[in-house]
């Protein structure tokens, strides 16, 4: 068993400082801070708030983003999120639709037959074998978002394609299905660099999706979704001419914890940043100028972001991640500074990652600490598919 899992009880109480390497550390007010940021943008506007559950995974965590039951629905990317936040519907704080986000698939309807005799599941649908899937599948019939791809070429039909068309028209008339709406996520506004053009993929997000409603008579009513982290940060700057039959929600799952991607857009700082990654100096090496960290691939992942490297050093700004293998992480720099004079054997390091929702999934346990770095809480994410 890992060892932090094992012992996790035994670290509250004690300084960041003492817990094993490599461990994750969540700043649990840079958290709520971010989390509060967001809702109040939300309210301002009066909108509506799905959060995604995909980043942390975990009861705490869904508990803030939800606000106490203020907002009441989610988004889950697996069957295992959606059974793990089965105790917020006990609770009554989720008693709103929770939408599995990928197109379904048949080896995913089983289980959610058998989760929806117990809470609203929503679907999506890209494709019209999805409707023929439904239709076979001799279920109660499902409510659905229909996706759209606006330019992160994942998941999606094209927006305003004649395919489109088509798949609205085939699922209108399908018994096996009630639109709910149209939902979209502008994944590639992650490559984004500015403030500029995270609004042009807020635009972009929010025309799709009524011109996709606009398909359909004027008085059904529908639910617009949108939202990517990047674009929830500038979503004050929303500006649509919402008809009357629509209602738009923003949904959103990185935001409160950020990344190195995050900062790399230019709309949040070093400090909006809520997760690092301790770990211990196992090596240093003068001749190359670099120094060995037992946090690699496994810890860390590949993934990159607007800054060379996979991952900061915290407080040695001229210092990054460079190469990576299984469990080792080297740390270099292009800059005049001395390894030595740095890094000793022994010492412990924080890192900044990339993107904290692959980072995360890497640990059984999350060390949460207060403004002083004491460790106060210790949760556990779901782990599977």
């Amino acid at each position: 068993m890992d060892r932090a899992l094992e012992n996790h009880t035994s670290y509250i109480g004690r300084p960041a400082s003492e817990l094993p390497t490599p461990s994750l550390i969540v700043d649990l007010p840079i958290l709520r801070r971010n989390v509060d940021t967001l809702h109040e943008k939300v309210e301002k506007l009066g909108i509506g708030f799905r959060p995604h559950v995909k980043t942390l995974k975990t009861l705490e965590i869904t508990r803030l983003m939800l606000a106490g039951g203020k907002h009441r629905s989610i988004i889950a990317s697996t069957i295992c999120e959606i059974r793990g936040c089965m105790p917020l519907v006990k609770e009554g704080l989720l008693d709103e639709k929770i939408l599995y986000g990928l197109p379904i698939y048949p080896g995913a309807l089983q289980d959610l037959v058998k989760l929806r005799e117990n809470v609203r599941i929503l679907l999506l649908v890209d494709n019209e074998e999805h409707i023929d899937i439904l239709e076979k599948s001799g279920t109660q019939p499902w409510d659905i978002f229909i996706k759209l791809d606006v330019g992160s070429r994942r998941a999606g039909i094209p927006a305003n394609s004649i395919a489109l068309q088509k798949l609205v028209e085939r699922a209108d008339r399908s018994s096996a299905v009630n639109i709910n709406g149209f939902y979209c996520h502008a994944g590639h506004s992650y490559a984004g660099r500015s403030m500029d053009e995270a609004q042009k993929n807020l635009e972009t997000e929010i025309s799709s999706v009524l011109n996709a409603a606009a398909l359909l008579p004027a008085d059904r009513a529908l639910i617009v979704s949108i939202g990517a982290t990047p674009t929830a940060h500038v979503v004050e700057y929303l500006k649509a001419n919402i008809p009357s039959n629509v209602k738009v929600e923003l949904h959103a799952g990185n935001f409160p914890c950020n990344d190195l991607q995050q900062v790399s857009t230019g709309l949040v700082s070093d400090t909006d940043q809520a997760i690092r990654v301790a770990a211990e100096v196992c090596g240093v090496y003068p001749e190359r100028n670099e120094a060995l960290v037992n946090a690699g691939v496994v810890a860390l992942s590949r993934e990159s972001s607007g800054y060379s490297g996979f991952g900061r050093i915290i407080g040695k700004p001229a210092w990054a991640v460079v190469r990576l293998s299984q469990e080792h992480g080297i740390l270099g720099t292009n800059e005049s500074e001395r390894v030595a004079e740095n890094f000793k054997i022994g010492q412990r390091v924080n890192l900044y990652c990339n993107h904290s929702c692959i980072t995360a999934a890497a640990f059984y346990v999350y060390f949460v600490v207060d403004e002083n770095d004491i460790v106060r809480e210790a949760w556990i994410p779901w782990k599977g598919w």
